[in-house]
C-alpha cells in the first residue's frame, strides 16, 4: 500500500486520481487550500489537508503530518471554463515555479520516496512541426515573446524535479500531458454546452494546427502507473494516439453530441480577443505516447478523441 499525498486533489485530474487510488486500497491525503472542500475529499475517501501550496511553512506541516511514501504534484489554478489569455495561466505558472519548490522541499523533508508531477506538452515549446518524442530537446525562444513565460514556468517544474532526482533526494517523474477532456472536466462540460448553443466557434485558418489530447480516465491511469512503476528521472508524454487540430476536436464534439456545426471565427479576431487560446489552436505540436505505453505498461482506453467523446456524451446524458 502506498501513502500518497495529492497536491491539487480537488482539481480536474486530482479528483479522479484520488478516487482511483482510494479504490485500489492506498492511503490518500488530499491537499486543498479551501476548507470548504474538506467534505468533498472525505466523500472521496481521502484525508483532507488544508494549506496553500504557496505557504511553504503550512505546506511543510501538512506533508509531514501525512508522512507520504509518494507525492503527486497536480497543482493548477486555471479558470473552470479554460484559459483564453495569459493572465488566466499565470496563477498556474506560479504553482509550477514556487509551488513546485515548496512541495519538493516538503516531500523530501517528510521522507517521501517518489514524486510525480503534472507538466504539459508545451514544455517542448510552440514551434514544433513534427511528431515529438521525449528525446527531442526543448525548442528555442518563441516567436511570440509572451509564450516564453508559459514555457519557462512549465520547464521550471520539470527542471526542479529532475535536479532533485539527480541529487538522490527523491525519485521524480514529470508527466507531459495533452489537453484534458472528460465528463468530469468543467471545461469539457462548458464546451459541450456552448457548442449546443452555437456559442463556441472554430478558428478560420487553424485547421493545420495539431495538439495532443487525453481523456481524464486515461490521464488517471497513466498517473497511477507512473507512481507505481515509472522509471525515476524520466519524462513521459501522456497523450492519446490521434493528434488533431483543436478545430477538429470541437467539430468531433459537436458531431458526437448532436450539436450544430461550429461557426468559424476569423483568426485575426481570435488573436485579439483570446490570444492564448488562438495560439493553442494554431500551434502544430503532435507528441508521441510510445514511451509511456512501453515503459509504464499503460494503454489508453480511448486512443482517439472520437472514442473518448462518445463516452463523454453518454456520461453527460446520464442514465
Amino acid at each position: 500500500m502506498m501513502r500518497v499525498f495529492v497536491a491539487g486533489a480537488t482539481g480536474t485530474l486530482g479528483v479522479p486520481v484520488v478516487r482511483a487510488l482510494v479504490a485500489a486500497g492506498h492511503h490518500v491525503t488530499g491537499l486543498t487550500r479551501s476548507a470548504e472542500k474538506r467534505g468533498m475529499l472525505e466523500r472521496l475517501g481521502a484525508v483532507p489537508a488544508i494549506a496553500d501550496a504557496l505557504d511553504a511553512a503550512a505546506l511543510d506541516r501538512v506533508v509531514r503530518e501525512a508522512a507520504p511514501t509518494h507525492v503527486l504534484h497536480l497543482l493548477t489554478a486555471l479558470p473552470r471554463n479554460g484559459p483564453v489569455r495569459l493572465a488566466h495561466v499565470r496563477p498556474t505558472l506560479r504553482l509550477k515555479t514556487e509551488g513546485t519548490a515548496n512541495l519538493l522541499k516538503a516531500a523530501i523533508a517528510a521522507g517521501a520516496k517518489r514524486m510525480v508531477g503534472e507538466s504539459i506538452i508545451y514544455a517542448y515549446g510552440f514551434a514544433a512541426d513534427r511528431l515529438v518524442t521525449e528525446a527531442d530537446p526543448p525548442g528555442g525562444p518563441e516567436a511570440v515573446p509572451w509564450l516564453n513565460e508559459v514555457v519557462a514556468g512549465t520547464r521550471s517544474l520539470e527542471d526542479q524535479m529532475l535536479a532533485a532526482d539527480r541529487a538522490g533526494l527523491i525519485e521524480a517523474i514529470p508527466l507531459r500531458f495533452g489537453f484534458f477532456y472528460g465528463a468530469e472536466s468543467p471545461s469539457t462540460e462548458f464546451s459541450m454546452r456552448m457548442l449546443r448553443m452555437r456559442g463556441l466557434p472554430v478558428v478560420r485558418g487553424a485547421d493545420d494546427g495539431r495538439a495532443g489530447f487525453i481523456h481524464l480516465d486515461d490521464a488517471t491511469s497513466a498517473t497511477i502507473a507512473a507512481l507505481e512503476r515509472g522509471r525515476a528521472g524520466e519524462i513521459y508524454n501522456v497523450v492519446d494516439s490521434d493528434p488533431v487540430s483543436m478545430n477538429e476536436f470541437f467539430r468531433r464534439a459537436a458531431r458526437e453530441s448532436g450539436a450544430p456545426a461550429p461557426w468559424r471565427l476569423p483568426l485575426w479576431i481570435a488573436r485579439l480577443t483570446m490570444p492564448y487560446a488562438a495560439t493553442m489552436m494554431t500551434t502544430r505540436l503532435a507528441v508521441s505516447n510510445e514511451k509511456a505505453i512501453r515503459d509504464l505498461g499503460w494503454q489508453p482506453v480511448y486512443p482517439s478523441s472520437v472514442d473518448g467523446l462518445k463516452q463523454v456524451v453518454r456520461a453527460l446524458a446520464g442514465p
